[in-house]
């Protein structure tokens, strides 16, 4: 079983816990995520199985959209609503206010990454260090907020779309707008909506998941590995640069310079790879060996 599966992670699961039905779900043991969703997160995650597992470290750094609600009058320990309540100010936010710091956080901005989170510090991770009442100094890293903009409030909260680069927190996205105005923020809710060409809207649950596998019918929630390629032109092989292909060996080819699906005549899906000067090279395989 080979392919990826967009799934639909619901809140209170780690994107590991997802993993670890999947594996049980499909009996197979080779399965991965891209991009990790918090437990209280919801939305898109990119599960890849099989031979397509080789394929994450390429997803990893697609743009990804969020739809977010956040709280003003409050600072917590995991800058969500779900953490230890360190700050209440009781100070409200209009949304003229709101709108009018906006642009401060849109384009290149520097972010510090949250004590809560798995970025690790000579080999531990910062969440197992706060949990434990440490926190330690951290560096700034730059990230891209592509597009952000508030698109309604329920409740009191304020609701952003967000889309981002790859590293960018949101929760530190929201603390950091109620630090600029002066009444704290957290975050409230948080759903992924997309990541890449990968939309919700054609993600499955786990149960989903579980009847398709149960009915024999689970090729159906299975993407080709391929469409994670699918900006880069496609190429077949002639039988003899199949062959070196097959060894990992580089050949000739009279493609253009440029990132290529590589694909056998009979439509196999071999390899992503490079020209250069009209040499082809292999950057990943996934032909079965």
């Amino acid at each position: 079983m080979n392919g990826i599966i967009l799934v639909d992670k619901p809140q209170g699961f780690t994107s590991h816990d997802v993993v670890a039905k999947l594996r049980g779900i499909l009996h197979e043991r080779r399965i991965g995520h891209s991009g990790t969703l918090d437990p209280m997160a919801t939305g898109l995650l990119a599960v890849f199985v099989g031979r397509a597992t080789r394929a994450v470290e390429f997803a990893e750094s697609h743009e990804k959209e969020y739809i977010a609600a956040f709280r003003f009058g409050m600072v917590t320990d995991t800058q969500d609503v779900t953490g230890k309540v360190l700050e209440e100010s009781g100070k409200t936010v209009s949304l003229e206010e709101l709108q009018a710091v906006i642009p401060e956080f849109s384009g290149d901005i520097m972010q510090l990454p949250p004590m809560y989170s798995a970025i690790k510090v000579d080999g531990k991770k910062l969440y197992d260090l706060a949990r434990s009442g440490v926190e330690i100094e951290r560096k700034s890293r730059p990230v891209t907020i592509k597009e952000l903009e508030v698109i309604g409030e329920e409740k009191g909260d304020f609701i952003l779309r967000v889309m981002c680069s790859k590293g960018t927190y949101i929760r530190t996205l929201c603390h950091d707008i109620g630090q600029r105005l002066g009444t704290g923020a957290a975050l409230s809710s948080l759903r992924r909506t997309a990541a890449g060409n990968f939309r919700i809207e054609n993600a499955l649950t786990i149960d989903e998941i579980r009847r398709l596998s149960e009915s024999g019918e689970i090729e159906k929630a299975l993407l080709p590995v391929d469409t994670l390629f699918s900006e880069y032109p496609s190429c077949v092989l002639a039988e003899w640069q199949l062959k070196k292909c097959l060894c990992g060996n580089s050949f000739e080819t009279s493609e253009a310079d440029g990132k290529y699906r590589v694909y056998d005549v009979s439509g196999t899906f071999l390899m992503l790879a490079n020209v250069e000067n009209g040499t082809m090279s292999t950057i990943k395989s996934f032909f079965e060996v």
